[in-house]
């Protein structure tokens, strides 16, 4: 049984007729006719026997560097009759990041498929389980198809929740009273943008892997891999708009928050603009030099508060006539 880690190493041999049995790996191609084996291994960095495993199993040395470089990019590479392919899914291992995307490294041949991994990829247990279910591949090249539609599968509910998350935002920056934040509009492109990074590289390498004339490749497979890469054309286009839909969302919360700050400016310089004059006389009474007048004038403190406040109401009404200030109706 497939727990839910895989173990370093899955070797199992596939008849004709979909039945799977585990072997011991070797670079012995299958006797029967229709069959071929699926080797499965994992490399650790810290710790690489993955290399010398692929040796034994046959492989050359620059087959060997692709299956086990450190980093890698979706890829198609024929060599001979068979082929490297490398393909990207979401990480969705718990506690890690989906965009963090996560390598599947295969050598494909007529008789065998030899694949790599570093991290748990959940479309390759997937695959693995529905082999134990007795729906194995018929070929290898219904694997590497069936592979690359289970990418498309997992990293399709992934692209959904961003739109969701890019929708509700839309929605929270037309309502003014709702906030929204500049953190979680950056979180969204920058999921989006790792994303894309190796979407359109992996539709490359479906592309140029369905037209390749492999033999171990038959019509059934070139048309599931076509579909594959239209899906994962698709999550890239997708991936576009959700960037540039954040992007518009940005710019609408910059506008609106320019927007209130050239009101609160506005509203601080209409305030300067009404003290400036009261300022000003009440400035001029209040010199400490002789010839101020109403000095003997017990009512003068009044006239005076009386005529700021008057200056005060014809200032007001003068800025809502400019329209530098709003009433109580906007």
């Amino acid at each position: 049984m497939i727990a839910a880690t895989l173990p370093d190493l899955i070797a199992l041999r596939i008849d004709a007729d979909g039945n799977a049995q585990e072997i011991t790996p070797d670079a012995r191609p299958p006797a029967e006719p229709g069959a071929f084996d699926i080797v499965w291994l994992r490399h650790d960095k810290d710790s690489p026997r993955a290399p010398e495993r692929l040796r034994k199993l046959g492989l050359v040395p620059h087959v060997i560097e692709a299956l086990t470089a450190e980093e890698t990019r979706p890829r198609a590479t024929t060599h001979d009759k068979g082929a490297v392919v490398n393909l990207r899914g979401v990480n969705l291992n718990p506690g890690a990041d989906p965009e963090d995307m996560v390598s599947a490294r295969l050598w494909i041949e007529g008789h065998r498929v030899i694949g790599v991994w570093l991290r748990q990829l959940s479309a390759v247990r997937d695959l693995f389980e529905a082999v134990e279910r007795g729906q194995a591949p018929s070929s290898p090249g219904d694997f590497v198809a069936s592979l690359a539609l289970r990418l498309a599968d997992r990293a399709e509910p992934t692209v959904a929740a961003l739109n969701e998350r890019i929708d509700g935002l839309e929605e929270r920056i037309l309502d003014e009273t709702r906030a929204v934040s500049r953190a979680e509009i950056a979180e969204i492109r920058q999921e989006a943008i790792a994303l894309r990074r190796y979407m359109f590289p992996q539709r490359d390498a479906l592309t140029t892997l369905q037209i390749e004339p492999l033999a171990w490749l038959t019509e059934r497979d070139r048309s599931r891999l076509r579909e594959a890469a239209d899906r994962v054309t698709r999550f890239g286009e997708e991936l576009d708009a959700i960037r540039d839909r954040a992007q518009i969302v940005q710019d609408q919360l910059a506008d609106r928050r320019a927007e209130a700050m050239n009101a609160n400016m506005m509203l601080l310089s209409v305030v300067a603009a009404i003290f400036l004059p009261l300022g000003l006389i009440s400035g001029l009474l209040g010199m400490n030099v002789a010839g101020i007048p109403g000095t003997q004038t017990p009512l003068a403190f009044w006239i005076v508060c009386l005529l700021l406040v008057v200056i005060a109401v014809m200032q007001i009404i003068l800025f809502r006539r400019m329209r530098l200030l709003r009433g109580p109706n906007g």
